[in-house]
């Protein structure tokens, strides 16, 4: 076999490996507003689950305060769904009803 038929078959397992290899689905993380979290639990889930300093954490629960709901970051699904459910799962083990959801974003 020559270099040049060697160097075509590598480029063509080269492109065919790269239509086979595809980004993951990305999710965005959200927080719920509710009447008895506190903004502190709120700071200090952002802080602790979704590593903000405390200005962005401190932004992000003012979104969430003033509109509902707001991104707390975006990841694949499993980060995602296993960051919401720490999350909530150590909300309500600390008597708060914090709520964290996750869904895909749009492409």
């Amino acid at each position: 076999m020559s270099q040049k038929t060697i160097n075509s078959i590598d480029s063509q397992e080269e492109v065919a490996i790269a239509e086979k290899i595809k980004e993951p689905s990305m999710f965005k993380v959200l927080m719920h507003n509710d009447d008895y979290t506190t903004m502190e639990f709120v700071i200090h889930v952002l802080e602790k689950f979704f590593s903000k300093n405390y200005d962005e954490a401190h932004a992000i629960m003012l979104k969430i305060h003033h509109e509902g709901l707001a991104i707390c970051g975006i990841y694949t699904c499993e980060v995602a769904e296993s960051k919401a459910n720490k999350v909530n799962r150590y909300s309500k083990n600390k008597g708060y009803p914090l709520k964290c959801t996750f869904e895909p974003c749009q492409s």
